[in-house]
């Protein structure tokens, strides 16, 4: 059956039948046989079929979704059991949210690297809400994000503060003053990041605190473009002074002084609530929760 899973959720991520087989080094025929095997076994189509494409029915839809769980468990089973007798090695599949994944996440693993050789991370960058899904869909070994998060099937622990600036272009006419009022930001165009970011939900926390309510409102999917636009005197932003520590040593963005801020938030672990955990995991948790592969300039909890 493991086969025929990994047969059928190959051939639906490659919408091919011959892509799958190249990918799996197996003959065409033999691919066919394995989904032709598996529909039997559900008794009903799971793939539609033509000369042109190869895509996922509503059977199929449900069938994928829990193959890739079912694969997954069963490759950190055998992981588990592999790792009792070796030495920290293998892979190590890492979700994080925007601020940490593309800013800090990369000093992290290079220290775990540097420390564990055999460790082989993979970086996956999503927004948190994503993240919490991936985790939950056993689909990563454990993410970072930003925020404030639930799940009943998951355990977060916040490990580290995040500090957050509200930023402006250096030419701006707010970059000069020592303090602005809120009736001041009122006035701005602000540029957010989308629903389910942690970025976003910060920025709508601050709104709600300071009876903020923005003229003109910008969403943009990426803190990148929200820093460029910024630059370019599009508005103003809230974001993670990690993210916006370059600029800000060039002279490119500026931090706006109110009363309130800077605003802090916490950045959160978030894994599988389940004891048994691979060495590579826990190597890498421990490591967070200790602080001393986290950059200098990111304060502790």
């Amino acid at each position: 059956m493991d086969q025929q899973l990994l047969v059928f959720v190959t051939v639906a991520e490659k919408e091919s039948f011959s892509r799958a087989a190249e990918q799996l080094h197996m003959t065409q025929p033999a691919v066919s046989q394995h989904i032709q095997a598996l529909e039997r076994e559900f008794g009903t189509r799971l793939l539609e079929r033509s000369n042109k494409y190869v895509r996922l029915n509503k059977a199929g839809e449900i069938v994928y979704h829990h193959a890739k769980e079912i694969l997954g468990l069963h490759t950190r089973m055998r992981d588990l059991v592999d790792d009792l007798m070796n030495t920290p090695s293998g892979n190590l599949i890492i979700g994080a949210s925007y601020t940490f994944g593309e800013y800090v996440l990369p000093h992290v693993v290079a220290r775990l690297r540097d420390r564990y050789p055999k460790i082989k991370p993979t970086i996956t960058i999503h927004n948190t809400k994503e993240i919490v899904e991936l985790i939950a869909g056993r689909q990563l070994d454990a993410g970072i994000v930003e925020g404030e998060c639930r799940h009943e099937k998951l355990s977060i622990e916040p490990f580290a503060d995040d500090e957050m600036q509200i930023i402006v272009s250096s030419s701006h006419r707010l970059a000069k003053k020592v303090k602005v009022t809120v009736e001041e930001l009122e006035e701005e165009t602000w540029i957010v990041r989308e629903e389910g970011s942690g970025t976003r939900e910060a920025a709508e926390k601050m709104f709600a605190r300071l009876g903020l309510s923005p003229a003109n409102l910008m969403e943009f999917g990426s803190t990148q473009i929200i820093k460029e636009s910024v630059e370019a005197g599009m508005g103003v932003s809230l974001l993670s002074s990690w993210a916006i520590r370059k600029e800000l040593t060039l002279g490119s963005l500026s931090t706006v002084k109110l009363s309130e801020t800077p605003i802090m938030r916490k950045f959160s672990l978030v894994t599988q609530a389940n004891p048994f955990r691979t060495k590579a995991l826990d190597i890498f948790l421990d490591l967070l929760r200790k602080n001393d592969v986290l950059p200098d300039s990111l304060e502790r909890k």
